[in-house]
C-alpha cells in the first residue's frame, strides 16, 4: 500500500527555546526503560523508495530493532515482511491519515494483518470541511480548526478504534502542535483525551511537537500517565517566531530539548511500550544522523 505522509506544520505558535527551558534539570537522569531502540521509517522516506531492503539492513546494524511504518512503497506484504525480517526489526506499529483511515480501513486492517503490525496509529487529524479552508494557504490551514473540528476528530477516533479494535489490532493518535493551538480557550488535545474512549484510542505523544506547541511533555505523561503507551522523540534548534523563524530538526542531543526529565516521568509511570527516533531532517548524512540519535537513546538509559 502507498499511502501519503502527513502534512507537516512550517510555522510555530511560541519560541521553541522559551518552550522547552523548563524541561532541564541537570538533576534528573531517566530512569532505565529497557525498551529496544526503535524508528519511525518516516526519518528514511527519501531512502526507502531507492532502496527499501538496503535501508532497513543499514538500520538493523546501527542497533534498531523495532520500528513503524509511514507507508510502505508499493511493496508487497511478503516483501515487506522479508525486508524487516532480514534486518533484524520488529514492525510494530504503523502510520495513516485520519483520510485514509476513514476511506480505506479495511485495506489497512487486511495489510496490517499481511505483515503482522499489530497497532495502526492516526499520524494526523482531518479537518471536518476541508472545503472550508480551500483558499487558504497550507501553512495556515492548521490553524483553522475549529472546536467543532477537534470534536468530530474525537468521534472519528472512537468510531475508527471500534473497528481496529475488533479486528484484533490496537489503534493509536500521534499528536503535531497543531492540538495545542488554545481554541476557544482549551486545549485541543485535552479534548482529545477526554472525549476518546480509553479501551480504543491510546495515545502515542510526540514530545518534540508537544514542545513547539508549547506544552511540556513530562506534564502530559504525568497527568495521562494511563493514555499514554507510546513517544515519539525529535529535537530542534532555538528559534523564535516572532522573528520569522521556523522550527528546525536536528540530531538528538544537538538542541534545545533535554530528554532526561522526560524518560524519568516516562520510567515512572511505566505505562510506555516504545519510544520511536524521528528524525525529520539531517545535519549530517542520514545514517551518521541516526546513529547520533541512538547513541543519545541508549546514553539517557531508554534503550
Amino acid at each position: 500500500m502507498k499511502q501519503s505522509r502527513r502534512d507537516f506544520v512550517k510555522t510555530s505558535t511560541v519560541s521553541l527555546a522559551l518552550g522547552s527551558a523548563f524541561l532541564r534539570s541537570t538533576a534528573l537522569y531517566a530512569k532505565t526503560l529497557g525498551l529496544p531502540l526503535a524508528l519511525q521509517l518516516y526519518s528514511v522516506r527519501d531512502l526507502l523508495p531507492k532502496d527499501f531492503a538496503g535501508t532497513l539492513k543499514q538500520l538493523g546494524d546501527l542497533g534498531y530493532r523495532e520500528c513503524e511504518s509511514a507507508g510502505y512503497y508499493n511493496h508487497s506484504a511478503a516483501e515487506v515482511t522479508q525486508a524487516i525480517g532480514s534486518a533484524g526489526l520488529k514492525l510494530v506499529s504503523a502510520h495513516y491519515p485520519m483520510p485514509m483511515l476513514r476511506t480505506q480501513l479495511d485495506q489497512v486492517i487486511n495489510f496490517s494483518k499481511d505483515v503482522g503490525v499489530p497497532t495502526i496509529v492516526c499520524s494526523s487529524p482531518a479537518l471536518k470541511d476541508p472545503t472550508r479552508v480551500k483558499d487558504l494557504p497550507p501553512e495556515q490551514r492548521h490553524f483553522a480548526f475549529t472546536l467543532d473540528d477537534w470534536h468530530w476528530n474525537a468521534e472519528q477516533l472512537n468510531s475508527i478504534g471500534e473497528k481496529v479494535h475488533a479486528a484484533g489490532l490496537n489503534f493509536g493518535y500521534h499528536n503535531h502542535y497543531t492540538e495545542f493551538h488554545v481554541t476557544d480557550g482549551v486545549v485541543p488535545y485535552d479534548e482529545l483525551v477526554r472525549l476518546t474512549d480509553p479501551a480504543k484510542v491510546t495515545l502515542e505523544m510526540d514530545c518534540g511537537w508537544v514542545v513547539v506547541g508549547g506544552g511540556n511533555p513530562v506534564e502530559y505523561l504525568r497527568k495521562y500517565s494511563k493514555r499514554i503507551t507510546m513517544l515519539h522523540i525529535k529535537d530542534f534548534k532555538p528559534f523564535n517566531r516572532d522573528k520569522g523563524e521556523e522550527p528546525s530538526p536536528v540530531e538528538l542531543g544537538h538542541g534545545t530539548i533535554d530528554y532526561r526529565p522526560i524518560f524519568d516521568e516516562a520510567a515512572k509511570g511505566g505505562n510506555i511500550k516504545h519510544v520511536f527516533v524521528e528524525q525529520e531532517a539531517f545535519t549530517v548524512p542520514p545514517m551518521e544522523s541516526l546513529k547520533i540519535d541512538a547513541e543519545y537513546v541508549k546514553k539517557l538509559g531508554a534503550a
